[in-house]
């Protein structure tokens, strides 16, 4: 297909079907191993540009606006706990005071920017904004690493910086953008970890030892793996949600080690897979995981006074057939319950929130969020008396739009390519989009799809890899490919330069206000 021959003379394989075994072992060896990154100095030179303007981009004026000088919108709940964390040793102990309703890994790291910039919007954001430009180095490696392309890296770093959610919710005090980088860390991992076991089992395929067992040769331990189920964990540390993410990513490592012994010429790769990596994979991306969520609640272990910390002997018994389990895994298991309990009876009311949303209005944003508005002499700024400044959380149009034919297009190339580099985004879109569909009455948020973004990103440059052509397609079709890429990337940019003003707060006229909102949704 257009993308893998663009940049690489390595055929892929993804999920959507298995390909045929090989008996020539130069054809297995081939499609084994990737044509190697030579540009590294390069690809760095790009990687920290693209960085560097991404935290410009997200420091901006970041202490603005407040509500008064007070957080805005979630952050009224956030901030204030992370505060309490910085003087308590890392743990709310204060049920009263503000919900706790999600595990304190993103509080904590909100609180080290507190503690930097003191409990101001500097300080409540800081965090934010930094995990928010790491997303912008992750997905130009990311993406350089899946399609060999430096060039097609950079644009997937510049369309993220150019994302309207990704841009206002790395300008907030909230937990999401945590979720998302540690999400998109994990998928990096993972990418890397396949590319390792396929070098591995290159290297028994040109021993000619790949016959010696019809299951395929054992593959090592690999630390890529274990590191991705080290982050997932924190993933889950910052927001439960991350489990769908967690079981997603384990069955496409597994499916990727079966492809990969199939390609190898394994007698039987399901099998092998089953045999040899199953054990592993549990280990690596659910034994792992636990330890690394667990670990973040060292705080609460520690201390005396953390919610609920002692409820074994006053909430609930001491007693019982668990009773062998050690008092303090049972009490944050009742802790647990009651925060999911919450959650799960937080329903969409007579009367919901303004800016709920549902999910199949989230692909094409078509509900955005309003997180501050101010008009009038609370504006001031653009030459006038009734000057309006918000912050909306939107897409960006330009990309956000185009997800249904998107998303269409890249099930088509991952069913019958089968390209592994679409089945492995479309794996991330899905894992952060359909489990909400499973309790549709709750109440639900744009803000949401906030770790979805960097994969439909990835997604979206996928398709212009394909635009763009292949490497010896000839100048004509390379040069009109790169005109239509360059053309579509600077409308991205463009679109994202016109929505800056409500992105960031910025002060505008009435007349400009109302013709940032493009749909009648967005009021």
């Amino acid at each position: 297909m257009a993308v893998r021959e663009a940049h690489s003379d390595t055929p892929v394989v993804g999920i959507g079907r298995m390909p045929p075994a090989s008996t020539k072992p130069a054809e297995p060896l081939q499609r084994l191993v990737p044509r190697p990154l030579t540009d590294r100095a390069r690809s760095w030179a790009v990687t920290l540009s693209l960085t560097l303007i991404a935290g410009l981009v997200r420091l901006w004026n970041l202490g603005y606006p407040t509500d008064r000088g007070t957080p805005v919108f979630d952050e009224k709940h956030y901030a204030p706990q992370a505060w309490q964390m910085l003087r308590t040793g890392g743990v709310e102990d204060n049920a009263g005071y503000e919900l706790v309703v999600h595990p304190p890994l993103g509080k904590q790291l909100m609180a080290l920017g507190e503690a930097v910039m003191g409990y101001d919007s500097w300080g409540w954001r800081l965090s934010a904004a930094l995990a928010g430009t790491v997303c912008v180095l992750l997905i130009v490696r990311i993406v350089r690493r899946m399609t060999r392309s430096t060039l097609l890296g950079g644009i997937a770093g510049v369309l993220l910086i150019a994302d309207g959610v990704s841009e206002v919710q790395s300008r907030i005090g909230m937990l999401d953008i945590f979720l998302a980088t540690f999400i998109l860390a994990a998928f990096g991992c993972l990418i890397i970890d396949r590319e390792q076991v396929h070098q591995r089992l290159a290297t028994v395929v040109g021993e000619g030892r790949v016959a010696d067992t019809d299951f395929g040769p054992r593959l090592g331990v690999r630390w890529w793996r274990f590191t991705a189920g080290v982050l997932l964990g924190l993933a889950c540390g910052t927001k439960w949600s991350a489990v769908y993410y967690l079981v997603a990513f384990a069955g496409l490592s597994l499916v990727w080690d079966a492809c990969g012994r199939r390609i190898a010429g394994v007698r039987r790769p399901w099998a092998g897979t089953l045999l040899r990596d199953l054990t592993p994979a549990s280990w690596a991306l659910a034994v792992v995981p636990v330890g690394a969520y667990l670990a973040t609640w060292w705080a609460w272990f520690s201390s005396e006074t953390g919610v609920d910390r002692h409820a074994v002997g006053n909430q609930i018994g001491a007693g019982g057939p668990l009773s062998f389990v050690p008092a303090a895994l049972r009490s944050l298991w009742y802790y647990s319950a009651a925060v999911l309990r919450f959650h799960e009876n937080l329903v969409t009311p007579a009367h919901p929130h303004p800016w709920e949303s549902k999910p199949w209005s989230w692909p094409m944003g078509l509900r955005p969020m309003l997180y501050y508005y101010e008009s009038g002499a609370g504006a001031p700024g653009c030459g006038r008396q009734d000057c309006v400044a918000s912050v909306m959380l939107v897409g960006t149009p330009a990309m956000w739009w185009l997800t249904v034919p998107v998303l269409a297009w890249a099930l088509w190339r991952a069913a019958t390519g089968p390209d592994w580099r679409y089945a492995a985004a479309l794996t991330g879109y899905a894992a952060g989009w359909l489990p909400w569909f499973l309790n549709i009455h709750r109440q639900m948020y744009f803000f949401y799809m906030t770790p979805v973004a960097p994969f439909l990103i990835i997604t979206v440059t996928l398709v212009l890899g394909e635009i763009l052509g292949r490497a010896r397609d000839g100048a004509e079709r390379r040069g009109t490919g790169l005109l239509v890429v360059s053309l579509y990337v600077g409308l991205v940019v463009a679109n994202f330069i016109w929505l800056w003003p409500i992105l960031t707060g910025g002060s505008i006229t009435p007349e400009h206000w109302n013709a940032e909102l493009w749909l009648p949704s967005w009021r």
